[in-house]
């Protein structure tokens, strides 16, 4: 899993005076009358990507008064949920031969690092080289490139090159090499987003939306320079596709995780060749 692994919305269900609870989000409002419809709300909201918190009219005011506090058990219930779902890992994968790695990105809190090293199961490859099943060998990164919302995890292209090349200086057998960095190469068609405005806003011309590249050129100056066997990227939720860069085959599978949508790539590798892949979805 590589990266951006938390939501971005806390969704609080206020219990009402006459006991029924109501959340609001995405335009909509939802009320559970018991603790079945409860849970099915919580549910609903968490599919969608967003973190369900159930409290109580008075409580909510507090809230609403004091953004740091907020902010705090904003942090508190992304990082509660996200070692909720490692747990679920290691009880239905422990056992299988299963490896797991994960990595934060460039919109998660570096809090998010401290949780999955907590794992006795789920291995952080960040800012490392590591040999992974069949003889292969990963080095990961979730940084990126500056941004316009400017996220917890983002440095200078000098700075991001420096980390990438730091981590291939591990690397034994590069034609093995898997680069599991989180920003897809810069002008790859893996990066195509839309151009924004000064108030982050799409660009319009001509009726349409104007797109651009929104990737690294320290990756891509990478991925050129050491030739991988594959690069599994992320980041630009629109771009979803896989290019040859080279000899070396980067994959993106996009996101739609607001639609309840997962994607992924499974690859099929055999030696220094990957026989199969497909972009994944359900």
């Amino acid at each position: 899993m590589g990266g951006d692994v938390t939501g971005k919305l806390l969704v609080p269900v206020v219990k009402q005076a006459d006991g029924k609870y109501l959340a609001v989000y995405s335009g909509n409002k939802y009320y559970a009358e018991n603790e079945d419809e409860l849970e099915q709300v919580q549910k609903e909201i968490r599919f969608s990507g967003y973190y369900p918190y159930v409290t109580d009219v008075e409580h909510m005011k507090e809230l609403q008064k004091d953004e740091s506090t907020v902010n705090k058990l904003f942090v508190k219930v992304m990082l509660a949920t996200l070692e909720r779902w490692m747990g679920l890992a290691a009880e239905r994968l422990q056992g299988t031969g299963t490896e797991v790695y994960m990595t934060g990105g460039n919109d998660d809190l570096p809090e998010v690092e401290e949780v999955i090293r907590k794992s006795t199961f789920i291995v952080d490859p960040e800012g490392k080289a590591v040999s992974i099943s069949g003889g292969y060998e990963m080095i990961s990164s979730g940084w990126s490139n500056p941004t316009p919302w400017k996220t917890p995890r983002e440095c200078s292209e000098e700075d991001l090159w420096n980390k990438i090349d730091g981590m291939v200086s591990q690397v034994k057998d590069v034609n093995k090499c898997i680069f599991n960095l989180h920003v897809p190469p810069f002008d790859s068609t893996l990066d195509t987003c839309p151009k924004l405005d000064e108030n982050l806003k799409p660009m319009i011309q001509g009726g349409e939306i104007e797109m651009g590249p929104g990737g690294s050129t320290s990756v891509r100056k990478a991925i050129e320079k050491y030739q991988p066997l594959v690069g599994l990227h992320g980041h630009i939720h629109e771009a979803k596709g896989f290019v040859k860069i080279g000899k070396t085959l980067c994959l993106n599978p996009g996101s739609e995780y607001g639609e309840g949508i997962l994607r992924g790539a499974l690859l099929d590798l055999d030696g220094p060749t990957i026989k199969n892949f497909l972009l994944t979805q359900g």
